[in-house]
């Protein structure tokens, strides 16, 4: 399921980053690879605010759908 259907403060691990090759390639950069944990801390405005490698991270609510875990 994409990031943006889990629930806020579960912590979840990253089966697939999907989308175009620089897409995946930003968000690899800022910690989404397979096989590493993110939690979701909350969803403001349509951005979703995540907690990644010990790090909080805002990202869009279009990038989040092409995260699977």
């Amino acid at each position: 399921m994409p990031l943006t259907l889990a629930a806020a403060g579960e912590q979840n691990i990253i089966k697939k980053v999907g989308g175009k090759p620089e897409v995946r390639q930003h968000l690899e950069n800022l910690g989404f690879v397979a096989g590493g944990n993110v939690t979701v801390i909350t969803t403001i405005g349509g951005n979703v605010i995540v907690n990644i490698k010990e790090a909080r991270v805002a990202i869009s609510k279009e990038m989040a759908g092409k995260i699977m875990i």
